[in-house]
């Protein structure tokens, strides 16, 4: 793996960069279902922002969006109540992949997740592909350890 080319910055990410994250969101699901109003989107992340257990990071590049993910801090009666994490949408832009960016930006999740107490955070990938899997194994992520299950609503 080559080392990223320029710094990457990782933080929080704001109202403001919700057309950036929508952008980069194209390269995670190129067929997405159409959003609803340009006004509705804006209201649902405003809430998903102002919810404490939501942590959506992202990867800049000389100010551009390159890397982004969601950490999910979800609260619990077993471990000691102790939360654990649910990490969702994993994206790097195709144009930035195999420079490490996506990678410091689960470490950066991982740093956060660890520092809320979290006991074990969790993510789950719809991909077969070794690559991926290796990028995860690589990140930090044991794929052997827990079966995971999907459900989804009835068409």
């Amino acid at each position: 793996m080559s080392h990223p080319s320029s710094p990457l910055v990782i933080r929080p990410l704001a109202l403001s960069d919700l057309t950036a994250l929508l952008q980069l969101y194209t390269h995670l699901h190129p067929q997405d279902e159409a959003l609803p109003a340009q006004d509705q989107v804006q209201a649902i992340w405003q809430g998903l922002l102002e919810d404490p257990r939501n942590h959506y990071l992202g990867g800049f590049v000389d100010a551009q969006l390159v890397s982004s993910c969601l950490l999910v801090v979800i609260p619990n009666l077993t471990r000691g109540c102790r939360p654990y994490g649910l990490i969702e949408n994993v994206v790097t832009d195709g144009g930035h992949r195999q420079r490490g960016y996506g990678k410091a930006l689960l470490h950066a999740v991982l740093d956060r997740a660890w520092a809320q107490h979290c006991y074990k955070v969790m993510l789950m990938t719809g991909s077969k592909e070794e690559a991926t899997l290796r990028f995860y194994a690589n990140a930090g992520f044991d794929g052997s350890s827990k079966q995971a299950f999907v459900a989804r609503p009835p068409q």
